[in-house]
């Protein structure tokens, strides 16, 4: 009879240690895969940071070569100026992703540039010599691939971010993720007006 109790008593330890053991071994893995996702929208973040970086560096050369026309409007370059300047003081950082004000206020600067560099490649379309300008040209079609770049990247950074969002929410994992301060991550979304891009025709 004890043998047997003993027995029984065994099992359930055994059972339990089988339980624990695998719950440790499930959570490991929850974990590895966490950090992995959040990696991947770092690395992501990144790709996108390095494009707006390009696109920053391009517009003193742009400005430079469009100031060489006396009769241009200043007050469209000087809105491309102010907004890159805008855009160069805000300190991105890798908070950015988890704080909402600041990914937003990021967006708008970046929203803000894209904006003022519009209003600069449609106001060329007055000047026909600036359009024929060789250097204008050159940096033009860098500010165009930039442009793509930057929307496929932006693209990418989301649909890692639907990843990584979708994992931690999901049950049981979603302990996991709150227990070691995994949270949820912005997205970019359109700026507002961008549904009605200007016409530009070059």
């Amino acid at each position: 009879m004890k043998n047997k109790g003993l027995i029984i008593t065994l099992s359930i330890i055994g059972v339990i240690v089988l339980f624990v053991i695998i719950l440790v071994i499930w959570g490991i893995g929850s974990y590895n895969n966490l950090v992995t996702l959040n990696e991947s929208v770092n690395q992501s973040w990144s790709q996108v940071e390095n494009q707006y970086q390009r696109r920053t560096d391009l517009i003193p050369n742009l400005v430079n070569t469009v100031k060489g026309y006396a009769e241009f409007e200043r007050g469209v370059l000087t809105d491309v100026t102010e907004a890159r300047s805008k855009v160069s003081q805000f300190n991105v950082t890798p908070e950015v992703l988890n704080d909402p004000q600041a990914f937003q206020r990021f967006q708008q600067l970046q929203g803000e540039l894209s904006g003022a560099l519009s209003r600069l490649l449609v106001t060329v379309e007055n000047y026909p010599t600036l359009k024929a300008n060789e250097n204008f040209l050159q940096l033009q079609a860098q500010l165009e691939g930039t442009e793509n770049r930057i929307s496929v990247e932006r693209r990418n950074f989301n649909q890692v971010v639907q990843q990584y969002n979708t994992t931690i929410k999901r049950f049981p994992t979603s302990i996991f993720a709150g227990l070691f301060g995994f949270g949820e991550k912005q997205y970019f979304t359109s700026t507002p007006g961008s549904e009605t891009p200007p016409k530009v025709e070059f």
